[in-house]
């Protein structure tokens, strides 16, 4: 048997396409060959069809939105918090997995859990505790009222950083780069240096190494709680603009 095989091909009912093996045998092969029988010869072919394979539709994954509904519904909490007046309920392990903090807290040496009903939280505030729960249920971040979200970003930060959550205190530094103006700079520079934020305080330094932005910035409240505050910083700032100076 004289056999040929071709590659693969993409057949289309929209275009008047025709494949095939231009050279499948020389003629004089073929007269000399015993397939010639009274100048006549057999084609067999064998077309192989490939399908495609089905295609399956993952879903996106859907366990944030599980473990958000196990927050919500208080499904089999075993441990509460109070915080500004409000009581919180939520699950030892969840939090244990999710922050080092309440793993020590909760299951370590420090153990606050198992022997007080509820845990008391002094400073700081509702709002933002619940806002910590839902990031470490969810792995999202939490739904602010817009006019609040800079203030709440700020506690939020100070809280992620409090119980080691790493990536909600990078997604804080993230958003508080985009919110800094004359109004908020001296905060979030404070907040900034307390809390190691090198990236953040950049930006700040950034923002007020316009003469003009600290001109405005100086005479805010704010202002003088990061000269009392954060002494050190003035330095670092006087000493920044003073450079600029020197270089023009």
């Amino acid at each position: 048997m004289y056999t040929k095989t071709t590659a693969l091909n993409d057949y289309s009912m929209s275009k008047n396409w025709g494949f095939g093996i231009e050279k499948f045998i020389k003629r004089d092969d073929l007269e000399r060959s015993e397939y010639l029988k009274d100048d006549c010869f057999t084609i067999s072919v064998h077309v192989h069809i490939a399908k495609e394979a089905p295609t399956i539709v993952v879903p996106q994954s859907d366990m944030r939105q599980h473990f958000g509904n196990l927050l919500s519904s208080k499904e089999g909490t075993d441990v509460e918090f109070q915080v500004g007046g409000e009581i919180f309920l939520a699950h030892r392990l969840v939090l244990g997995a999710r922050s080092s903090v309440f793993c020590a807290e909760l299951f370590g040496s420090m153990e606050e859990g198992t022997t007080k009903n509820i845990i008391k939280i002094d400073d700081m505030e509702a709002q933002v505790f619940s806002a910590l729960l839902i990031f470490i249920y969810t792995d999202e971040w939490p739904r602010m009222e817009q006019e609040d979200e800079c203030a709440m970003t700020q506690h939020l930060l100070v809280a992620a950083d409090r119980y080691n959550l790493r990536r909600l205190k990078l997604m804080c530094e993230d958003r508080l780069r985009g919110q800094i103006d004359i109004f908020a700079a001296a905060t979030i520079l404070a907040l900034a240096h307390k809390h190691q934020c090198p990236s953040l305080k950049e930006a700040c330094f950034d923002f007020l190494s316009s003469s003009t932005s600290l001109l405005a910035v100086i005479e805010s409240y704010e202002f003088e709680y990061l000269a009392q505050s954060c002494p050190c910083i003035m330095k670092e700032l006087f000493s920044l603009h003073l450079s600029r100076i020197k270089e023009d």
